[in-house]
This record gives C-alpha cells, structure tokens and sequence, in this order.
C-alpha cells in the first residue's frame, strides 16, 4: 500500500526572516538570513485527522502548546539556503506522523531466564564475598 502524499499549501506557512546567530562577521549584524517557520498543526485542514494526532502528541520542543510548529533554520549562509533547509525539515517532521507506530506488546521473562539471572547475581555475590574475605587474612 502506497503511503498517501500530503502537500502543505503556501498560505498554512508563516515565515519570519531574522537575524542568525553565531559568527559571521559584519554580515550576521547586518542581513536577516536565519528562517523561522511557523506552521499550525492544529488548524490546519491538509493533515489527515490522524495524522494531526501523531504530531500533536509528539513530545518535540519545536511544537508549542497552541499545536504550531516553529522551526528555525540558520545553517546556511543565504535566506534562499535557509528556506529550502526548514521547509525540507517540516516535510521531514510531518512524514514522520504518517508512519503509525507499532504497538508494544508486554512480555514475561520465562522461568529459565530469570533461573539465569537469579544464578549470576548469586555467583557475582559469592566471587565479591570471596574477595571480601581475602582482605581480612
């Protein structure tokens, strides 16, 4: 089954043209290069219901409690670069809602297992007490 393709139209994307960070030289102080893209996950009408769900319950610092995503992006040099940078991240972030994760399933260690474990922690003991008892002579 083929995944189905989501595309995010221009006018549910806020972006904001800032200042970077960081060395640079006169330029940084001078040209608004660095990115921040805002996109809001919970009123958007492209995303799929489920979908919106598995984002909005993402524990990711870039998602506010109003359910937008703000991603800042200045790796790059250019505003161009940084553009293309953070939307290429928001595709990334919502193909990551699309997978539907698999459900854990709880197990028991069987009786043998724990029989093995219970068995090193017993040797372990006796080796430290063997040492402890070196000490003393």
């Amino acid at each position: 089954m083929a995944e189905p393709e989501i595309t995010i139209p221009e006018q549910e994307l806020v972006e904001r043209f800032v200042r970077s960070t960081g060395p640079g030289g006169q330029n940084v102080n001078k040209v608004a290069t660095a990115v921040e893209l805002r996109f809001d996950i919970a009123q958007s009408p492209s995303l799929p219901e489920a979908v919106r769900e598995r984002l909005l319950t993402k524990r990711d610092r870039r998602v506010t409690l109003e359910g937008v995503l703000v991603i800042s992006a200045q790796r790059f040099r250019t505003q161009e670069r940084n553009r293309e940078d953070a939307r290429v991240r928001l595709a990334a972030f919502v193909e990551s809602g699309l997978h539907v994760p698999k459900p854990r399933i709880a197990t028991k260690p069987s009786r043998a297992a724990k029989e093995r474990r219970i068995g090193a922690k017993k040797e372990r003991g006796v080796t430290k007490r063997n040492r402890a008892q070196r000490d003393w002579d």
